[in-house]
């Protein structure tokens, strides 16, 4: 009796084995999943943009198929307009770059020669012109070093250049699919859900057509007024192309969170640093006095009252959509955002607030009058003046 206790002791249960057999399974299941992600990962991103732009351009269409438009004649003309401005765009900042660059190859010793002379008035230093020219001339030196690597990257650059030429033409053409057929999508989706489903979904997607075209009205009234602020200014010191740099201050700036603002004033202030140091440093201050304008008068009232989106919720968004899928995702995560807040504010129940001096909003301009107010005058121990 003591034997047949101890070997059904010593017997594996049943469902061990069918654990190790899910763990398995399961594993490379995930492995599989893992790979397929991977691989569709870029046609995950382009659907993404996609969808962004369609949610964008869809107000447009909707107007002019009420005018008596065709659905896919409104939405080519959308598309090639966001086409024909992005291709013009990237044209003429191209061609001022490639400008620059030939002009400082062909006049190098003369801006050598003018930013020495600056640094040695400027800053009380002994450097000889002479010498740096010879250095840069040299053709071991570590300038001319770097151009030959340079030279062989014209092929990388080409084979980029294709690529992305490619998915902004895989973009558009799923941009214009979904809106031209935007009604038969949203009527499949709906013939499978009951009405109140319906409606949610419905009430959902006006929402999101709401938020990104807030986020878009918003971004391109901000870029407005930072292109127009600068060619101000770029055209008073007589830098080149001050419509170009301008255009490329304000277009970046505003669509590239994060590390828009750093990559946007480069340029300009490169360009003018190049044509004269001085100019380069008045570029410089104006930047950076433009940026603090407009984060801290501009930019709470226009993202108010388009998008009503937090500040620091907005700052997150981007951070958190540049870390998981980089500059597509910086841009996309502030409407995502955006939309992602209006929908919660139906969720659950909503109750009326406690009396408290946390929790009371003053009105704008009941704070500026009462800091424009005179102080009030001095009282005694007894109250009276």
């Amino acid at each position: 009796m003591s034997d047949i206790d101890t070997s059904s002791r010593a017997r594996m249960p049943r469902w061990v084995w069918k654990a190790v057999l899910i763990f398995w399974v399961g594993w490379l299941v995930a492995i599989r999943v893992d790979t397929v992600v991977e691989r569709l990962y870029s046609l995950f991103t382009l659907l993404l943009v996609s969808m962004f732009l369609a949610l964008a351009i869809e107000p447009g269409v909707n107007r002019l198929a009420k005018r008596g438009w065709r659905r896919g004649t409104a939405t080519a003309v959308f598309v090639l307009g966001v086409i024909v401005g992005f291709v013009i765009f990237i044209v003429a900042i191209a061609a001022l770059v490639g400008q620059q660059i030939a002009d400082l190859l062909q006049n190098s010793e003369d801006y050598v020669t003018r930013f020495v002379n600056f640094a040695n008035d400027t800053f009380g230093t002994n450097i000889d012109a002479s010498n740096v020219i010879a250095e840069i001339q040299d053709p071991n030196g570590a300038v001319q070093r770097f151009i030959r690597g340079q030279s062989g990257r014209v092929i990388d650059v080409s084979v980029a250049a294709l690529g992305f030429l490619l998915q902004a033409l895989s973009v558009a053409l799923f941009t214009f699919y979904l809106v031209a057929d935007g009604p038969k999508l949203r009527r499949a989706l709906c013939s499978r859900l009951t009405p109140e489903r319906q409606q949610r979904v419905l009430d959902t997607w006006d929402i999101a057509i709401e938020k990104t075209g807030g986020y878009l009205y918003s971004r391109a009234l901000l870029a407005g007024l930072s292109a127009f602020s600068h060619w101000v200014v770029l055209q008073a010191l007589g830098t080149k192309a001050p419509v170009a740099l301008a255009l490329w201050v304000g277009v970046v700036s505003q669509f590239l969170p994060v590390v828009g603002t750093y990559l946007a004033g480069a340029l300009p202030v490169l360009i003018a640093l190049i044509d004269s140091p001085g100019k380069g440093i008045a570029v410089l201050v104006f930047v950076v006095v433009y940026q603090q304008i407009e984060n801290y008068l501009f930019v709470p009232r226009i993202t108010a009252r388009t998008m009503d989106l937090h500040p620091a919720v907005a700052f997150g968004a981007a951070l958190g959509g540049a870390a998981l899928l980089g500059p597509v995702g910086a841009v996309l995560a502030i409407p995502g955002a955006a939309m992602a807040q209006a929908l919660l504010t139906d969720v659950g129940a909503r109750h009326e607030v406690i009396e408290s001096d946390l929790v009371t909003i003053e009105p704008r301009r009941r704070r500026r009058d009462r800091k424009s107010a005179p102080p009030p005058p001095p009282t005694g121990t007894n109250g009276n003046p």
